[in-house]
């Protein structure tokens, strides 16, 4: 990944929110690069912070320290209504509820099309519907479904839905959020195919939110473990599960399910308690343990890590 292009770079991103006469700090000391073509997967608990990472990027969440840098272009804080619109266009946002983030009283035609009336992106009506009628194919769905309501489709097909109307403005990178979390678990690999199918064709480029280390295992290329707002471990997928370090990580790769219930059976959870680290005397910061794989941690820990690096 090193040799290719960067399409995003986050750099000591923090973001806050007001609560009543006090602010509280979402996420902070967030670092890291996305690459072209790549699938980029943040992951962590409820409430670690990683949608709002991904809000931020698509700038619905405004930040209060830090940059996003977007194909060499700032694009956090003040921009102009020009750059704006570039963003939008560029970068789109798949949600994780497919019925909330769908308009009940929109056909799915205008849905899907909306983009393309906001920024003019067809020639004449028989070209945007040639449009329409493409995205919904591309996702599995038919033409006839062009004059249904969101109400009468499933779940997984609402979700199909929301990525045929992101997928339509053709955008370079697609933070998708939480995709499958509201879908059955029969439906959940035919949306992971689909958004590979989609990124193997286009050469699009996604943000992949999820709570769940064996989804993203599937999907991504490298994976950020997220707690309580700060990024503990980014590694490479296949070396962050061979190879993890940060006891977090480990504790997540504990708790996920194995299909041997007898191995499930007698395994070990490994609890997490953030009692075991000394932050008082040695601070801690961003550390590369060996290339491609950083840590959040102090200098006594990251002796310690280096020992365990194979």
């Amino acid at each position: 990944m090193d040799n290719k292009n960067i399409i995003l770079n986050v750099k000591d991103l923090e973001v806050t929110f007001n609560a009543g006469n006090k602010k509280f700090v979402a996420v902070s000391d967030v670092n890291f690069d996305v690459y072209e073509g790549e699938t980029f997967s943040l992951v962590g608990e409820s409430g670690s912070g990683k949608t709002t990472i991904g809000r931020a990027i698509i700038r619905i969440n405004p930040i209060s320290n830090g940059e996003i840098i977007f194909k060499g272009k700032k694009i956090s804080g003040k921009i102009s209504r020009e750059l704006d619109k570039w963003v939008i266009r560029n970068i789109q946002m798949v949600f994780q509820d497919p019925a909330a983030s769908l308009n009940e009283r929109a056909t799915i035609d205008y849905i899907v099309s909306e983009g393309l009336y906001n920024f003019h992106l067809y020639e004449n009506e028989e070209n945007r519907i040639r449009k329409v009628e493409k995205a919904l194919t591309d996702v599995g769905l038919l033409q006839e479904h062009m004059t249904r309501y969101p109400h009468e489709f499933s779940g997984g097909q609402r979700q199909r839905i929301g990525i045929a109307r992101a997928m339509i403005m053709e955008p370079s990178l697609l933070v998708a959020d939480e995709p499958i979390s509201a879908l059955d678990v029969s439906i959940r690999a035919q949306v992971l195919n689909l958004l590979k199918d989609l990124q193997r064709n286009t050469g699009l480029t996604c943000i992949f939110v999820a709570h769940d280390l064996s989804v993203v295992r599937y999907i991504s290329d490298r994976i950020a473990v997220i707690h309580k707002g700060r990024i503990v471990e980014l590694a490479p997928t296949e070396e962050l599960f061979k190879n993890s370090l940060h006891p977090y990580t480990l504790s997540l790769l504990s708790a996920v399910p194995l299909p041997d219930p007898e191995i499930e059976k007698n395994k070990k959870l490994i609890i997490y308690d953030e009692a075991i680290h000394d932050y008082v005397n040695f601070k801690p910061s961003w550390q590369e343990v060996k290339p491609g794989h950083w840590l959040w941690a102090n200098e006594p820990e990251m002796v310690e890590y280096r020992k365990k690096v194979k």
